[in-house]
């Protein structure tokens, strides 16, 4: 019997894990990989519990039309397999993010027998002592570690708005969008300033009316995008979490990288940006000086909250929202150093990922006198 269990989960039969890790996404595996790597025997000492009913993480959700040739950067995982080399014989950039992705994932899991399950939902991690208690919709684990990988996609954020109840149009998040095609004909309303609020803003603006508003002026990131600023960005995120901040978004530190669609949405003039409007009126919105707009939709581009709502039993966010990290990439629970969190505030990107779940994986190990 592993050290720390307990009379209780003896006589009930709970599995009994060195390290749980809850999120099958790309800090989830980047993870369990260094996790095997350091000797952790799969499915006896450490798991992988992924709510999503397929490999990919958050990308098998994403929209059609986004492509590898229009994200950001997917970062290889570890191992040396590469997203390029896995991907279909004569497939070029233009393939869909939300099929490359996963059938990229997947060749990894197999490639390194990662113990993954799925689909399991994490419902609550409990402190019960020396060990930490999973509670799950198919079982309860017990485990002296977690790494909490589950990202963000699952907390899409919608903010209150006076009079949302009362519009006769449709209402989504950015989370929700499927393509521009649905809305042709019609007029939207795009309220955010991200990358993601640019990129479906630039696609609607093609077959329908758009209004675009912030919250306040978009930044645009002029000339090229440097190693140096992606650094400076990440280092701003990490402050604000090893001060117990909430970690904000990274786009607001880098601004709007400049490319070929940001300049043909500017071209039409679907950039046109507007303030936020004061409310929601059931034909549209109206700005407080008496401005309307009708609307037939409003996409909310407006991001996302962090998933964590299952660690909520263990009290780690403080009164101002955010969680005091610590450790070499800031992965580390301050107050508990049982509980790590991968995909969280400076390593909410996929190379961030990747370089996080290697931290994880060995300070938590070597907090519990693994090496």
């Amino acid at each position: 019997m592993r050290e720390g269990s307990t009379m209780a989960e003896r006589a009930a039969g709970i599995p009994k894990m060195e390290v749980v890790v809850i999120g099958g996404g790309q800090a989830g595996l980047s993870s369990a990989y260094y996790l095997g790597q350091a000797g952790l025997v799969p499915d006896r000492e450490f798991t992988l519990l992924d709510r999503a009913p397929g490999p990919g993480g958050a990308w098998q959700f994403r929209w059609p039309s986004l492509t590898l040739s229009t994200v950001n950067g997917i970062h290889d995982l570890p191992g040396g397999i590469a997203l390029a080399a896995s991907a279909a014989p004569g497939e070029t950039g233009d393939v869909r993010a939300a099929e490359a992705v996963p059938r990229y994932f997947a060749e990894v899991e197999r490639a390194f027998a990662l113990p993954v399950h799925r689909p399991v939902e994490v419902l609550a991690v409990r402190d019960h002592g020396a060990r930490l208690r999973i509670e799950t919709d198919r079982g309860t684990l017990s485990a002296r570690g977690i790494i909490n990988a589950t990202g963000t996609w699952d907390a899409p954020h919608i903010p209150p708005y006076p009079g949302a109840d009362s519009f006769r149009g449709r209402q989504l998040h950015a989370h929700d969008y499927c393509g521009a095609a649905e809305f042709a004909g019609q007029h939207v309303v795009v309220v955010g300033g991200g990358i993601s609020a640019v990129q479906i803003l630039d696609e609607i603006s093609q077959v329908a009316g758009t209004t675009w508003v912030t919250r306040r002026p978009p930044d645009f990131h002029e000339g090229a995008f440097r190693a140096a600023d992606g650094r400076a960005a990440v280092a701003r995120v990490e402050a604000r979490v090893r001060a117990g901040l909430p970690p904000g978004s990274l786009v607001s530190v880098t601004g709007l990288p400049p490319s070929p669609a940001l300049q043909a949405a500017r071209d039409r003039g679907a950039l046109e940006r507007l303030p936020m409007f004061a409310r929601i009126t059931p034909e549209g919105v109206e700005w407080a000086d008496g401005r309307r707009q009708r609307a037939d939709a409003i996409l909310w581009a407006t991001g996302f909250g962090n998933a964590l709502g299952h660690l909520a039993p263990l009290g780690l966010v403080n009164a101002e929202g955010g969680i005091r990290m610590s450790g070499r990439l800031a992965t580390q629970v301050a107050a508990d150093p049982r509980i790590h969190l991968v995909g969280y505030g400076p390593s909410a990107s996929t190379i961030g990922a990747n370089r996080a779940g290697r931290a994880a994986a060995e300070e938590l190990l070597r907090h519990l006198g693994r090496r």
